[in-house]
């Protein structure tokens, strides 16, 4: 596997992990984040929305990657770099899914054979997007 899609297709199809963890596991393994598989389990409660139909667990996901790349100590201390950031990841996740919370995404996305499927690959995309533009920033 090379692509981060690729990643998110197998974690969460094949290794049957939620929206959440899919998006961590996959991004891990493709950007080689080194969250260790004890750490991963911090993410599980993000699924469905947190276990509420609130926000969606992949866009929770996707923050929290942009942040284990960006943050050097305390987000609170770097506010004017994660800012930016995950504002930008949530306008393109908004953008692509047209929504951020499971209600809202759940009609469009959801189906009985592949359960939120599309909707994590879509969320894959705008997290791509995001971590495009952290690289090219960095050159």
């Amino acid at each position: 596997m090379e692509s981060l899609s690729e990643y998110i297709e197998y974690y969460y199809v094949k290794e049957n992990y939620n929206c959440s963890e899919a998006i961590i596991q996959a991004t891990n393994a493709c950007y080689d984040l080194q969250i260790s598989k004890e750490d991963m389990k911090m993410f599980g409660g993000f699924g469905s929305g947190i276990y509420a139909g609130l926000v969606c667990g992949a866009l929770i996901a996707g923050a929290a990657v942009l942040s284990r790349m960006i943050v050097k100590e305390k987000a609170r201390e770097e506010q004017d770099t994660v800012r930016p950031v995950i504002n930008g990841f949530v306008r393109n996740f908004r953008s692509i899914l047209e929504g951020t919370a499971c209600p809202e995404l759940r009609p469009k996305y959801y189906t009985k054979e592949t359960s939120c499927l599309k909707t994590v690959m879509l969320a894959g995309q705008a997290l791509e997007m995001s971590i495009r533009k952290l690289q090219e920033e960095s050159m």
